[in-house]
């Protein structure tokens, strides 16, 4: 590719598309026009100058849009809205989809840039690509490393979720909540069903027949995926909590090889897309409201080996679920794929 790649976002109204038109932005990341779109609702609305500080963009409608236009393409919006418009916009450009729509696909490949950049050597000069949950992202930036240096056998995951994996109406409903309990009056609890301010939920999407959540079956699908380890355990609990940005994990790992604490955090140093508090001097624990809101990395804190069990190490992950996890590793995989063909 000589010339910079003309680019669409769709679903740019939602809270991943907004954050990721910045992070084009901030990256200075290389395009000749950029569209935005979305579904009749949002017709004409306009980016803020926080949003975009080079120029105005109007939302333009994705049902109209000529998809022969660009190169590159991120979807950022609901899954409807991937499912309808996503593999005709892949049959002219590179598709890169946050929703959920075609993650479990065999014949679509899920990349996190973070973890197996690889896999996008395999497209050509367009196709579909789809991308993990932020839950999932996280978790397998933090495992990879280590799963290359003693051989992950299983991961005992419970994730702690900002609302903000629900979309602006749950943020919205985190906040109006807030207030209402702070001013006596009842919460509404309509985005998660019940009272999600000063609460915690121990569900996160719908549950299964097993009893098991469907974002804990991404987890254990997306992670083994991710890490090219069919044969890893992932066992998950995940949570809603009262959280508007930032997802934290606790994690407790079991390997093949020993692998103690002080080599771990070694391992982890050098990993793709990670920081490590722990061999900070007086390094803070990680929390979504501090070190998180950095949207370049996934931070890992609290890293020590497990006295119950042999070759197994517990530690704490936090990260930015729409910047880093969602936004970030989109444009992250775009650079891989537009650097490959040039």
């Amino acid at each position: 590719m000589s010339a910079a790649p003309r680019i669409a976002v769709v679903g740019a109204s939602s809270l991943i598309g907004e954050a990721l038109i910045q992070d084009l932005r901030a990256r200075r990341f290389p395009c000749a026009e950029l569209y935005a779109l979305d579904d009749e609702r949002h017709l004409g609305a306009a980016l803020s100058e926080e949003q975009d500080a080079q120029a105005t963009i109007r939302i333009a409608d994705v049902a109209a849009f000529d998809f022969s236009r660009i190169e590159l393409a991120f979807f950022c919006g609901r899954a409807a809205l991937s499912q309808r418009y996503a593999q005709a916009a892949a049959e002219h450009a590179w598709v890169l989809d946050n929703s959920p729509a075609f993650r479990t696909r065999p014949d679509v490949p899920l990349v996190a840039a973070d973890v197996n950049p690889g896999t996008l050597a395999r497209i050509g000069s367009r196709g579909l690509i789809a991308l993990p949950g932020s839950a999932s992202v996280a978790l397998a930036t933090a495992l990879a490393p280590l799963h290359a240096r003693a051989g992950l056998l299983r991961a005992d995951v419970c994730t702690y979720q900002a609302v903000s994996g629900g979309g602006r109406a749950a943020v919205d409903e985190l906040a109006g909540e807030t207030v209402a309990v702070l001013s006596g009056k009842k919460a509404r609890g309509r985005a998660f069903g019940r009272q999600i301010a000063f609460n915690v939920i121990a569900q996160v999407d719908a549950l299964e027949e097993g009893g098991q959540s469907r974002e804990e079956l991404r987890l254990w699908h997306e992670t083994r995926q991710l890490l090219g380890a069919p044969q890893v355990a992932i066992n998950a609990t995940a949570v809603r909590v009262a959280v508007f940005f930032g997802h934290g994990l606790a994690v407790h790992a079991a390997f093949e090889r020993p692998l103690g604490a002080a080599e771990a955090i070694e391992v982890l140093q050098r990993g793709s897309g990670l920081r490590v508090t722990d061999c900070d001097p007086g390094g803070e624990i990680p929390t979504p409201a501090t070190l998180a809101m950095a949207p370049d990395a996934v931070y890992v804190g609290r890293v020590r080996s497990d006295a119950t069990r042999d070759r197994a190490l517990n530690f704490w992950v936090v990260a930015d679920n729409v910047r880093k996890c969602a936004a970030h590793n989109a444009v992250s995989a775009a650079q891989i794929l537009v650097n490959s063909a040039r």
